[in-house]
């Protein structure tokens, strides 16, 4: 379970990186304007830094007790590498 914990930690750290570049981008969907849509996709980009050490700590204090719950947790902040990773990286391949 440790192992599992900190390789994915390790993994979301690593994707850092990436999103500060895409958080950075992000704000060029302003471009045409200042609309609702724009402003929930920089929202959910933001976010993502936050969603990874409160699941990190979250993941961490339940690992003993509830393990199920804390692999559950571990893996929210996968939902942003999956949605928006993954496919912003095939786009410039």
């Amino acid at each position: 379970m440790k192992t599992y914990l900190v390789i994915t930690q390790i993994l979301y750290a690593v994707c850092l990186l990436p999103w500060l570049v895409v958080f950075g981008m992000s704000f060029m969907s302003f471009d045409q304007g200042i609309s609702v849509a724009n402003s929930a996709f920089v929202f959910g980009i933001g976010v993502y830094p936050i969603f990874v050490i409160i699941c990190s700590v979250v993941a961490w204090i339940y690992r003993k007790r509830k393990k199920k719950l804390a692999i559950i947790v571990n893996l929210i902040p996968m939902l942003w590498i999956i949605g928006l990773g993954v496919p912003l990286f095939l786009l410039n391949i």
